[in-house]
């Protein structure tokens, strides 16, 4: 097709969607004003953080707790002054961005960091018929995938890699995981015994003392690190267990847009902790495999911090020792899962016993700028073919760790064609589910299977046989969700139908398999074959030697720690 010059740039103004302006979204933002497109709306609910400079470039230092979407906006807008930008510092999954608001664009492109906003974003544009540019990175590896509903496989169609690592806005702001709260405590170890970098602060700077009530108003304050300011305490630990849990924690409670769809974290003194009274004072009885009361964590946190403190001294007049987390130094590794479980209390996490935490912590992958700068300037280029209707031309790209057999790197294949048993974008929307239906609750599956594993935002869900309603987005059946779901009627052989108000991708049937052998909350996605989704997922990687086959890397980082 030939590139007809006045339709071409009719084209260049119709309205497209960049959701998320970090990494990735930084240099996308960049080159679609540069290339001409003239109207752009950005989706974005992070904050700068200081951790962000290093490679997401429209920032500065004095853009730090301001939005994303709002900054990276107005850096473009001064690149080019004739572009039309709008951006909204909210959250993709918001009840505002419904089909109506994504059918209004010629295409979206996603430069997401997180699974559940990347199915949704996935689903809203199928619903929608809108083009969807899907990329991501994770440290030298990089992807991106064009979806067209009919045309090509939709990004749920193939199995994703398991999460190992995280982006760094959840492990600072948001975390929701145990592994989250382990990787933030581990960066508090660095922070306080390590190697010092005054650009990797996972905590609020603090206003150094002798601050004028003019300089705090005025923003002219001057900042120290939690490191120096922890020195000047000599690591004390009460100033710094109130400064990590209770006044960072009020700081980020403070951020209301933060938590509109999330529990609020609260804040904990160490006073609190000692007013509770609760569990055992001692450590040295505790079992490893156990989970620790909160007190328990807290004496640990408290006897880890002693010792590593002392690791660090040197002889009078040397400066102090750096230290090195590593998960076989007992006190190390007891300091990291004692801070990691204080934090998960905080934000409602269940707690990790210490042989868990040591399983748990694994490497982090950095994000690397060079990486997201290839993957943007591609994303552009597919994104030209759309607005010119060139779809025979997509494709799907991949930067591999390793040279083919070719001797490549960056390798373009044809996009897939959409999967048969996918059940968002073909026919077939069924799934078989093993579960032990005398264990777990309503509310087990509808947080664990419907809402996590499956993505669904605001999901209704009914037995088919008697056309019971199981779970009810408008909070009907709240009053059920202890129930196990043998008492709601559900065996072997029933049926559930979910459908999601929000995202309107047609309704998902739930075939339940019963195990007595799993517990309340395990469970299984089974296949045609029988087989589970972890043998499936191994089976398809054995198959996959081919380029046309390959499994994708989510995020900017999705799966990678922003360092």
């Amino acid at each position: 097709m030939t590139w007809r010059t006045d339709e071409y740039k009719k084209r260049l103004e119709r309205p497209l969607l960049v959701i998320g302006a970090g990494g990735i979204g930084c240099e996308l933002l960049k080159n679609l004003v540069l290339s001409g497109f003239k109207n752009i709306e950005v989706i974005d609910l992070d904050t700068i953080d200081v951790s962000n400079l290093n490679r997401q470039f429209l920032f500065r230092k004095e853009h730090v707790g301001k939005s994303k979407a709002e900054v990276a906006s107005a850096a473009v807008k001064e690149m080019c002054p004739s572009v039309n930008i709008k951006h909204y510092h909210d959250s993709v999954l918001s009840d505002t961005y419904d089909i109506k608001f994504f059918g209004r664009f010629m295409m979206v492109i996603s430069a997401l960091d997180n699974k559940k906003a990347r199915y949704h974003v996935n689903r809203m544009c199928l619903a929608a018929r809108v083009p969807l540019i899907e990329s991501g990175t994770a440290g030298y590896l990089g992807q991106l995938s064009v979806v067209v509903k009919g045309r090509s496989a939709c990004y749920e169609c193939e199995p994703q890699v398991i999460q190992k690592s995280f982006p760094g806005c959840t492990i600072r702001n948001t975390p929701s995981e145990p592994i989250h709260c382990i990787v933030w405590a581990k960066h508090l170890f660095n922070l306080l015994f390590g190697e010092h970098d005054p650009d990797d602060d996972i905590t609020p700077e603090l206003e150094s003392a002798g601050t004028s009530s003019e300089e705090a108003e005025s923003g002219t304050a001057t900042k120290i690190s939690t490191r120096k300011w922890a020195e000047d305490h000599n690591y004390d630990l009460h100033h710094l267990f109130d400064k990590l849990f209770s006044s960072d924690i009020k700081c980020l409670a403070s951020l209301t847009d933060l938590w509109k769809d999330r529990k609020k974290p609260q804040p904990l003194s160490y006073n609190d902790v000692l007013e509770q009274g609760e569990g055992s004072s001692g450590t040295e009885s505790l079992k490893s495999n156990e989970v620790w009361s909160l007190r328990a964590w807290v004496n640990t946190f408290d006897e880890s911090l002693a010792r590593l403190r002392n690791n660090m001294k040197t002889p009078e007049g040397e400066p102090d020792k750096v230290l090195a987390w590593d998960k076989d130094d007992e006190d190390a590794m007891k300091f990291v899962a004692a801070a990691a479980n204080i934090r998960s209390h905080i934000f409602s996490i269940p707690l990790k016993s210490l042989f868990d935490v040591k399983s748990m912590a694994g490497n982090i992958i950095p994000a690397i700028a060079t990486t997201n700068a290839i993957i943007a300037g591609m994303v552009v280029v597919e994104a030209l073919k759309i607005s010119n209707s060139q779809f025979d031309d997509l494709k799907t790209i991949f930067i591999n760790s390793q040279p083919n057999y070719r001797g490549k790197l960056f390798v373009d294949t044809h996009p897939q064609v959409p999967q048969k048993k996918c059940y968002v974008c073909s026919d077939r929307r069924e799934v078989a589910i093993k579960l032990n239906v005398n264990k777990m609750t309503v509310k087990q599956l509808e947080t664990k299977i419907i809402k996590d594993h499956f993505c669904f935002v605001q999901p209704d869900v009914m037995e088919t046989k008697t056309f019971q309603i199981v779970i009810s987005s408008d909070g009907d059946t709240d009053a059920s969700m202890v129930k196990k779901l043998s008492e709601m009627g559900i065996s072997g052989g029933s049926q559930l139908e979910v459908d999601d108000f929000v995202q309107q991708f047609g309704k998902l049937y739930i075939n339940i398999v019963n195990d007595d052998e799993l517990d309340e909350d395990d469970f299984d996605i089974v296949d045609d074959t029988g087989d589970t989704e972890e043998t499936r997922k191994r089976r398809i990687d054995e198959e996959a030697a081919s380029e046309s086959k390959r499994v994708r890397v989510d995020g900017d980082a999705p799966n990678a720690m922003e360092v």
